[in-house]
């Protein structure tokens, strides 16, 4: 099963893979079973507008095992601290990119 995460983390020891995504690459992947790992409300809300799909709200933790893949969304450059974004105009603003991450070893 894919997970979802707003950041590219390695959360276990070992090899992995990791290439870029255009948003429509994206919007394909998400389509099949996933598990949201993002942790913010305004976050969910703006990734269910750019990727047609509903993203809920989960703040569990995620550990990536051998064959597991992640679609990750990442802000091309950090927020100021206690900021938050609510809208895709901030998003577009700042800038974004989607990548997969897949543990292969």
């Amino acid at each position: 099963m894919l997970a979802l995460l707003n950041t590219s983390i390695v959360t276990c020891y070992g090899t992995y893979e990791y290439k870029y995504l255009t948003l429509e690459d994206a919007k394909k992947i998400i389509q099949n079973d996933f598990v949201s790992y993002i942790g913010h409300q305004s976050t969910c809300n703006i990734l269910s507008n750019l990727l047609q799909v509903e993203i809920p709200m989960n703040r569990n933790q995620y550990k990536q095992h051998v064959g597991d893949e992640a679609l990750i969304f990442q802000l091309k450059k950090r927020i100021k601290e206690g900021q938050v974004l609510s809208s895709i105009d901030q998003i577009e603003a700042i800038g974004y990119k989607f990548g997969l991450l897949k543990r292969i070893k």
